[in-house]
């Protein structure tokens, strides 16, 4: 293949992870060495970055920095759940491609971030203009399609068995039979992160906490669960529960929907699952009852960031350069599969953006087991590999130090478009 003579762009989209600016470092690291990339730049805010013609220079960034950012939490370039609406907006990105010759379009993000890469590739070749994208997936719910696991799962599922342990340790405290603590997590439509919270569990003590886990994956009823809460605090002294914030009904509907409400892009902003099964806790049991949320600290504990996760994330971003450089690919997305070895080994491969972009990736029925609150041992092998190891933080003054980006503007070449 030959080479494709231009600039790069990177873009970060949907909700930060504790790892996604690994995935920009080796994403940075690796372009920097093809010539026939002139320029690496940066878009800020995802494609809103695109539209408004928003760039950085990230060849201008020091290594320190660069090197920095395999460590820090949130989203370097900033991020966006902003989606191109109408065919104009794909014309104007690559109207503002061609006036900045970028040959390289790499998009680090979830499922909708795969479809709006999968789009704008369509795009290019219907007008003709030479164009590589891949997309490199990110989002801590793990429901993207055709990866074996994303990058940041790993280090939110350790975060929340962490969390879990350290409850499970203050309620055996003043648990006398009679206390119940419920932690909401992330996840929305799919159960990937209440799922691991099960990880925290000893091999041969199927007692331990979490002691109950609710999935969106089950239809939840209100009678199962207090005979659920009763069986526990019957045996144990304290009752820990873990549940995804998008739990369903028999119906499919969200049991939490009367406190949720619906954000600037029509999506139902969840939440508050947590708060509904404390209320029928205490409206059923004569039982103290404590909810906690953990919301977007889930997502930007890098100081309990997965080693495994980060270098899976790190060396996503750099597979996709040479995806698009080396082997001339395009409208694929970077996928994370493990080798057939009987230990844990993750390779990288490349899925069509159009086929990721069908679905999302739910947990298979067999591996929750016949009780639908608790998981069984094909999730765990699953999903243990992925926790290991610890992410080197560096602190200061007894604080850790993130990465920041001196973010070089880019001169603008065109006029101002109306979003």
């Amino acid at each position: 293949m030959a080479e494709l003579e231009g600039n790069c762009l990177v873009g970060q989209s949907g909700g930060p992870t504790a790892v996604i600016n690994a995935t920009l470092a080796g994403f940075i690291e690796e372009a920097l060495n093809y010539e026939c990339i002139e320029e690496i730049y940066g878009s800020l805010n995802g494609v809103v970055g695109i539209l408004n013609e928003d760039f950085v220079d990230l060849a201008s960034e020091s290594q320190q920095a660069i090197r920095g950012l395999r460590v820090s939490p949130g989203a370097a370039l900033g991020t966006s759940r902003f989606q191109f609406k109408k065919d104009a907006d794909y014309d104007r990105a690559l109207e503002v491609f061609e006036a900045h010759e970028i040959r390289y379009f790499f998009y680090i993000g979830d499922n909708d971030s795969m479809a709006t890469a999968a789009k704008l590739n369509s795009k290019a070749i219907e007008r003709g203009y030479e164009l590589r994208v891949i997309g490199i997936p990110k989002t801590i719910d793990n429901d993207i399609t055709r990866t074996d696991h994303t990058p940041g799962y790993g280090s939110v599922i350790k975060y929340v068995a962490t969390t879990v342990r350290e409850m499970a340790s203050d309620n055996e405290a003043v648990g006398q039979g009679d206390y119940v603590s419920i932690l909401e997590v992330m996840g929305r439509n799919s159960g990937w992160i209440a799922a691991g919270a099960a990880l925290c569990k000893r091999k041969d003590h199927p007692h331990d906490p979490p002691h109950l886990i609710y999935l969106p994956e089950v239809p939840f009823t209100k009678e199962k669960f207090i005979e659920d809460v009763q069986r526990v605090l019957q045996r144990e002294k304290f009752c820990v529960i873990v549940v995804g914030e998008g739990l369903v009904d028999a119906d499919g509907n969200y049991v939490s929907l009367g406190s949720s409400s619906i954000d600037a892009f029509g999506n139902v902003q969840l939440g508050g699952s947590g708060e509904y099964l404390k209320g029928l806790v205490e409206q059923n049991l004569s039982v103290s009852a404590r909810s906690c949320k953990l919301g977007i600290a889930q997502r930007t504990a890098s100081h309990c960031a997965s080693k495994t996760d980060a270098e899976e994330a790190y060396l996503a971003g750099k597979e996709a350069v040479i995806a698009a450089l080396e082997n001339g690919q395009s409208g694929k997305m970077i996928t994370l599969q493990r080798g057939e070895s009987d230990s844990y080994v993750c390779e990288t491969g490349l899925a069509d953006l159009s086929e990721v972009s069908e679905g999302t990736k739910r947990i298979p029925d067999d591996w929750i087991n016949d009780d639908g609150v608790s998981m069984n041992y094909p999730f765990v092998k699953y999903a243990m590999p992925l926790i290991q190891g610890e992410v080197d933080t560096p602190f200061d003054n007894g604080l850790p130090v993130f990465s920041k980006l001196k973010r070089v503007q880019v001169e603008k070449r065109l006029s101002v478009y109306a979003l």
